[in-house]
């Protein structure tokens, strides 16, 4: 019986020495991780990077992680002159492989990601006196109200579709304009200039492909994917 017990006191110890080495093992590589995204991305914050999965170590002998989950916070994207704010910014890499040393992560087999920009944001990216809020869906289409700043038509409201084009831009639309703006020299044009932008977010991390975008009450959230991603080096 004592030996018995000597023996399960060695085990907890060992067990206990071995949970501690993997647990630092992990945070080591998540800081390294955190810190190549941010220098890569040019964040103006270290980034939350977490590696699921325990034990970590019998991971890294295979040089396979199970996911790596990063929360980026805020980016911005700018066309002309103006700057879009994202304001959450989360991706998740699933079977990750690390670097040669064990101590990075380098790429993904495949990826997801999500972004979140707020009414505020749209607005201020918009410029121009121009206001932007919810206007829900139609035909399952995202649709915003756009408020443009026009002195002739103050009382001037559109609606506006949200879309994703080439994978990296988030596009705003006016659906139609009043008969009356048509009419008015110019007005079409500076409608247009304040309603119709291109935003390029370039900052995705491990070139993620932005999939689709919904109008939510608070904000639109934007979807991305990808496969055989290359992680920031």
């Amino acid at each position: 019986m004592r030996a018995l017990r000597v023996l399960l006191v060695l085990v907890v110890i060992f067990g206990g020495l071995f949970v501690a080495a993997d647990r630092v093992a992990v945070n080591l590589v998540e800081d390294k991780a955190a810190e190549k995204i941010r220098s890569s991305q040019g964040l103006d914050r270290t980034p939350d990077v977490t590696i699921k999965g325990f034990p970590f170590l019998t991971q890294v002998v295979g040089r396979d992680l199970e996911e790596v989950d990063a929360e980026l916070g805020g980016i911005e994207a700018r066309a002309d002159g103006h700057a879009l704010r994202i304001d959450k910014l989360s991706a998740q890499f699933h079977d990750v492989a690390l670097t040669s040393d064990y101590m990075s992560i380098e790429s993904a087999a495949t990826a997801t990601g999500n972004a979140r920009i707020s009414y505020a944001d749209l607005t201020r990216a918009a410029g121009g006196g121009v206001k932007i809020t919810y206007g829900g869906e139609k035909n399952g289409r995202s649709q915003v109200k756009i408020s443009p700043n026009v002195p002739l038509l103050s009382s001037l409201d559109v609606t506006g579709s949200i879309s994703i084009v080439h994978g990296n831009t988030v596009r705003l639309r006016a659906d139609g304009l009043p008969a009356m703006c048509r009419v008015l020299p110019g007005c079409e044009s500076k409608v247009r200039a304040q309603t119709d932008h291109d935003w390029k977010l370039d900052q995705l991390p491990g070139n993620l492909k932005l999939d689709k975008v919904a109008t939510l009450a608070d904000g639109l959230s934007i979807s991305a994917s990808g496969t055989d991603v290359k992680l920031p080096g």
